[in-house]
């Protein structure tokens, strides 16, 4: 599974040999506990300098070398002869590399440098022509230190490595017949390293079967008690989510999976006979784990990538109607609790020749979100990304529900241009949805695995 516990990251600092170590020393401990303060675990490489013999460099690399990390951090404290530098981080040339020119600082009436960018700017284009995969950022002279640049990026590296090694979890595949849930593999695997595992159905029917009556009545009992219910559901139909959560639950923990999508349509309301939203919306109470419905493969890594760089448990919405400058995104079945402003709201209802489920209605948070959507294009991956404004929506139903009709979980998003501009390269119906401005964040996430970003 993925671990998003800690951002791990290497740090050295350099300095040359004549000036005083004080001085670079003083500044690299101020920058590596900043990083700190903003949830960065450093694996500590000690402070080198141009030494003839190179011993310093050699006992940087050594002491780098004794533990993992996801980004290596040069910490240019002053001017230092490039050799010295890339002794050191050569054994980790495989690794993201944040090159961070620090600055000087003020004296009474003057400024004072030890040419920390002379350090830095000699080694950009000697480094990026070696093929290190690199970030560059200068402190400026001017301003504040750019500390949360710097952990934004190595939050990024950590997502990165992260995501190597996550599985998701799919029942089915290609609901609906859809074109746009489908994905590539070998280009998957290649770029990002997730690992989408398919079963079928059966499986979860088979769990299901052996799921004890106690448990399903006290997770029956408590949502009853703990979800608003607009009317009274028919018998069978709480036991029915709750089964089916149940069982969705002891697959993702039985197969480790970090993140999991089902046949929907076609699968669980065309054999199962029911709508699966109340099932997913107790599933997110029972395990932090983005989910997705209609096997939307590119969705559900979209998903992971989001949770990797923000923390947060993502939702998806889908694209209902559009003005010139906003979208109505909703959902027809379900949110997870995370996004929701308020308590769980369900209405029991059935939609066309679907049995009856519970259908989330609950009202979303607004504010600042970001909308994102991983795809293939051209044989290569591509994020879509968008920092919007979230509002509540006017009145609106979507057809076919039996009456009276929902009012779906949905937000008014609006964009920061023009829709046409957005339209031209929407890469699907659904979006994976971030609270506050990521936007920094996948842009590092695209230019540490060479992902294009689209905005």
């Amino acid at each position: 599974m993925m671990d998003l516990s800690t951002i791990r990251a290497g740090f050295v600092g350099f300095g040359e040999v004549n000036t005083p170590r004080e001085f670079i020393t003083t500044r690299c401990e101020t920058a590596a506990n900043e990083l700190r303060r903003r949830g960065v675990t450093l694996v500590d490489g000690g402070i080198v300098s141009d030494d003839p013999d190179g011993l310093q460099a050699d006992q940087a690399a050594a002491a780098l070398a004794k533990e993992p990390f996801d980004a290596l951090v040069v910490c240019i404290a002053g001017w230092i002869p490039s050799w010295a530098v890339l002794r050191a981080i050569e054994p980790f040339k495989h690794k993201p590399v944040l090159l961070w020119g620090l600055s000087g600082w003020r004296e009474k009436d003057h400024f004072v440098t030890t040419a920390d960018q002379a350090g830095s700017t000699a080694l950009r284009a000697p480094l990026a022509a070696m093929g290190y995969k690199l970030k560059y950022l200068v402190n400026f002279k001017d301003s504040a230190p750019r500390y949360d640049e710097a952990a934004a990026y190595l939050r990024a590296a950590s997502a990165a490595a992260a995501l190597r090694k996550a599985k998701i979890g799919m029942a089915g595949y290609r609901d609906m017949n859809l074109y746009g849930t489908l994905y590539d593999g070998n280009l998957l695997k290649g770029v990002i390293g997730a690992e989408i595992e398919h079963f079928d159905l059966l499986e979860l029917q088979e769990i299901i079967a052996g799921i004890a009556d106690t448990d399903i009545a006290a997770q029956s009992d408590r949502v009853r008690t703990t979800w608003q219910f607009q009317r009274e559901p028919q018998p069978g139909t709480i036991e029915n989510s709750v089964k089916f959560a149940l069982a969705c639950q002891q697959k993702i923990s039985d197969r480790a999976y970090d993140a999991f999508s089902f046949c929907d349509v076609d699968g669980v309301k065309k054999l199962l006979r029911f709508a699966p939203a109340g099932a997913m919306t107790l599933l997110h109470e029972l395990m932090a784990i983005p989910t997705v419905p209609e096997n939307d493969s590119y969705g559900a890594v979209t998903q992971l990538i989001i949770k990797a760089l923000t923390g947060q448990n993502p939702a998806y919405l889908e694209f209902y109607e559009f003005t010139k400058q906003s979208a109505l995104m909703g959902v027809p079945d379900y949110v997870p609790g995370s996004i929701v402003d308020g308590p769980i709201t369900v209405m029991p209802n059935a939609f066309g020749s679907f049995g009856e489920g519970l259908l989330n209605v609950s009202k979303l948070k607004t504010g600042q979100i970001t909308i994102a959507r991983l795809f293939a294009q051209d044989g290569k991956l591509a994020i879509h990304a968008a920092l919007a404004e979230a509002k509540t929506p006017e009145a609106w139903e979507e057809a076919g529900w039996a009456p009276p009709a929902p009012q779906l979980p949905s937000l008014e998003v609006v964009l920061p241009y023009p829709s046409d501009q957005f339209l031209q390269h929407v890469a699907g119906q659904h979006y994976i949805v971030a609270y506050g401005d990521a936007m920094a964040l996948i842009r590092e996430f695209g230019a540490i695995t060479g992902i294009t970003i689209i905005e």
